[in-house]
């Protein structure tokens, strides 16, 4: 029954492309937040009225993030060609669709955290200020912990995006989920396979808003 209304798909083929685009999805977004972390606590601590208010790096990290973000991915997979074959070695497969993935997500992501950051209550910075802490103190011990909710929200938010990304990285052979839609969906005319790989990334879209929801629950509790 399921190979009449599934002629065309081949399942060791849906599972290896199920494989890289977990695989991508992973190295992204670990690398996304090791970068976007930082990224985000320096826009929030250099803005206006924060501990190291500084408007030129403020209004420069502001300009390269917002220039980094109005870049349509599709265009920035195409435009990264060359430095990705020159940090990986190649632009196709699941390592060369790392690194515009990385760029492509880590913008957006620093601008989540800063807006995360934002939320939390003043007098809780003021108080450890109060109480003699230094600036890395008070990053580490009042800043991030009553944040963690907003940021797992932003990571949460940041996965889905880089989930899209990866589909959209198989129009230039970056593998996963998207690179078989394309191959054999779009070029082949085969729809049912087009049709199993969408509903693949809706059901991982699904557990990773699921996951992200319990754990902002779980961490919001007073």
């Amino acid at each position: 029954m399921l190979e009449q209304l599934l002629p065309n798909v081949f399942w060791p083929e849906i599972w290896q492309a199920s494989l890289d685009t977990l695989n991508m999805l992973a190295g992204a977004m670990l690398f996304t937040v090791l970068l976007g972390l930082p990224l985000g606590v320096l826009l929030f601590l250099t803005g206006p009225r924060q501990l190291l208010e500084q408007p030129t790096v403020y209004r420069l990290l502001s300009f390269v993030v917002n220039l980094l973000r109005s870049v349509p991915f599709v265009i920035l997979l195409i435009l990264m060609i060359p430095f990705t074959e020159l940090l990986v070695g190649t632009s196709l497969g699941v390592p060369g669709a790392i690194p515009p993935l990385v760029v492509g997500a880590t913008p957006f992501f620093g601008r989540l955290v800063e807006t995360a950051l934002r939320e939390v209550d003043r007098g809780i910075i003021e108080a450890t200020q109060a109480m003699g802490a230094t600036t890395r103190q008070i990053i580490f011990s009042a800043l991030l912990p009553e944040a963690r909710p907003g940021i797992i929200a932003a990571i949460t938010v940041t996965a889905i995006t880089l989930v899209s990304y990866t589909a959209m990285s198989g129009l230039i052979g970056g593998g996963g989920l998207g690179d078989l839609a394309v191959r054999y969906g779009y070029q082949r005319y085969q729809p049912d396979v087009m049709a199993v790989t969408v509903v693949l990334l809706l059901i991982l879209v699904q557990i990773l808003q699921s996951a992200g929801d319990r754990l902002v629950v779980h961490f919001s509790r007073k």
